[in-house]
């Protein structure tokens, strides 16, 4: 994380809502959408981790949101039949 320039709000360019838990009450609602997730529809969790590896390796991860398409990554990594808007994953 790094402070907003004059601000010294710390903002997290490449974190996922998980890391960011103590910030927001997001990540609770990823817990909840995961859980609520039919088994079939659900991806597993090692590709689940997979994938989230993939998009903290990647420029357009902010703030646990893709700047590609707009998403909380955690919640487009637990669907077993999304992708990545940039094929990564």
């Amino acid at each position: 994380m790094e402070a907003a320039p004059g601000t010294g709000v710390r903002r997290c360019k490449r974190c996922l809502l998980r890391e960011m838990q103590d910030e927001n009450s997001y990540y609770q609602s990823v817990v909840r959408y995961r859980a609520a997730l039919p088994g079939k529809k659900r991806a597993p969790d090692d590709v689940y981790e997979q994938r989230l590896a993939a998009c903290k390796g990647c420029a357009a991860l902010q703030n646990g949101t893709c700047m590609q398409c707009g998403c909380y990554v955690e919640m487009r990594a637990a669907r077993a039949d999304m992708h990545c808007p940039l094929a990564h994953w």
